[in-house]
């Protein structure tokens, strides 16, 4: 079945329950997730979770104990790296160093017995495709890291292949070229329009890049969702706490069901949190939600707290607050350089904030 013959509603890439085991140690457990045709998914999670694991049974490097992987309708389970339709690109660039940038980009074509002048032509193509029309009479060592993996990258592509999976990478790049690179992955991505799986352990380049996120952890899917959703309603404390920084304060559930108690405070939340009375919890609040501005005595959600630190960061500050009741807490909240100056606040001031309902997320504690 090619593309063009597969049923619109039918994902591109389906991964149905699938477990990889090394001697004891459970890598990926009963992990399933669908990828529609065109759509650029981002696996995150810190490092051993399994991320990389899952990729190399998509690309036929690691063969899964159980379950099954379907590309474009197909069913590629046991089917031999040489066999499935993919491009992979990996942190080490994996360059032919005896190659120049063309000869690289021109390989698999070459395997292909592709007619010269179309081999040509092709390597032309991605060569201006990555924006290097003028580097392919080089060897990789007279290259920047970025230049390598731009030629990378334009080789997973010389085949028009209908999946590319990246494996970190961007991860061996100083900051500005990662920043710089990742811009031009995914602008590449959406002109070519091919299927893309990217790992990363870096949640800043999954916000930017991803139209979805998979945040793994300890071989399971923990959440699937758009970077909004990630970062807005995380589903666990794990990804609370993995994706940006998140405040966690205890507390107990009820006495409402839309209530939590945070020492001798009684917070509202934004929905029903569907824990009995008296259970323990953990509060989950940003620090860019937690509300300074125009809080005055008797406002719900509100907080007295005193400024125990003060770290200027340039375009903002990062407030550590110390909550009245709670001392062995802390609150971190960031504000503008504007609201310090106009609120005037300094190191030791107490005032009130103001905690969001609908930005509040209880978790029961573990």
């Amino acid at each position: 079945m090619n593309r063009s013959e597969q049923s619109a509603s039918e994902p591109y890439l389906r991964i149905v329950h699938v477990t990889k085991t090394f001697g004891d140690l459970v890598a990926v457990n009963d992990v399933s997730l669908d990828v529609s045709e065109g759509e650029f998914v981002c696996i995150l999670g810190p490092s051993g979770c399994g991320k990389t694991t899952l990729l190399r049974m998509i690309a036929g490097l690691e063969e899964q104990n159980t379950g099954q992987i379907f590309q474009a309708g197909k069913d590629v389970s046991r089917l031999p790296p040489r066999r499935r339709d993919f491009g992979i690109v990996f942190q080490s660039y994996a360059l032919f160093p005896n190659l120049t940038a063309a000869q690289n980009i021109a390989y698999g074509l070459e395997n292909r017995k592709l007619p010269k002048k179309q081999i040509e032509a092709r390597v032309k193509e991605l060569l201006d495709l990555v924006g290097l029309p003028d580097v392919g009479h080089k060897y990789p060592a007279q290259l920047s890291g970025g230049q390598q993996q731009r030629i990378a990258l334009a080789r997973a592509l010389a085949t028009s292949p209908g999946l590319l999976l990246l494996d970190e990478p961007l991860s061996a790049l100083d900051a500005r070229v990662r920043v710089s690179l990742r811009r031009e992955i995914k602008q590449l991505q959406r002109q070519v329009g091919v299927t893309t799986i990217f790992v990363t352990h870096d949640q800043e380049e999954a916000l930017v890049m991803a139209d979805r996120i998979v945040v793994m952890n300890q071989g399971c899917i923990e959440q699937v969702g758009t970077p909004e959703e990630i970062y807005r309603s995380p589903a666990s404390p794990f990804v609370a706490d993995f994706i940006g920084v998140m405040n966690f304060l205890p507390g107990t559930a009820g006495p409402g069901e839309d209530q939590v108690r945070c020492g001798a405070v009684t917070l509202r939340c934004g929905q029903a949190h569907e824990l009995k009375p008296d259970t323990a919890v953990l509060i989950a609040v940003r620090p860019e939600d937690v509300r300074l501005a125009h809080v005055q005595p008797g406002t719900p959600n509100s907080v007295r707290v005193k400024v125990e630190d003060a770290e200027f960061l340039g375009s903002f500050y990062r407030l550590t607050l110390q909550l009245d009741g709670l001392e062995t807490e802390r609150l971190v909240a960031e504000v503008s350089n504007n609201m310090m100056r106009d609120l005037n606040i300094q190191v030791a001031s107490e005032l009130l904030v103001h905690l969001p309902a609908d930005l509040l997320r209880v978790y029961a504690a573990e």
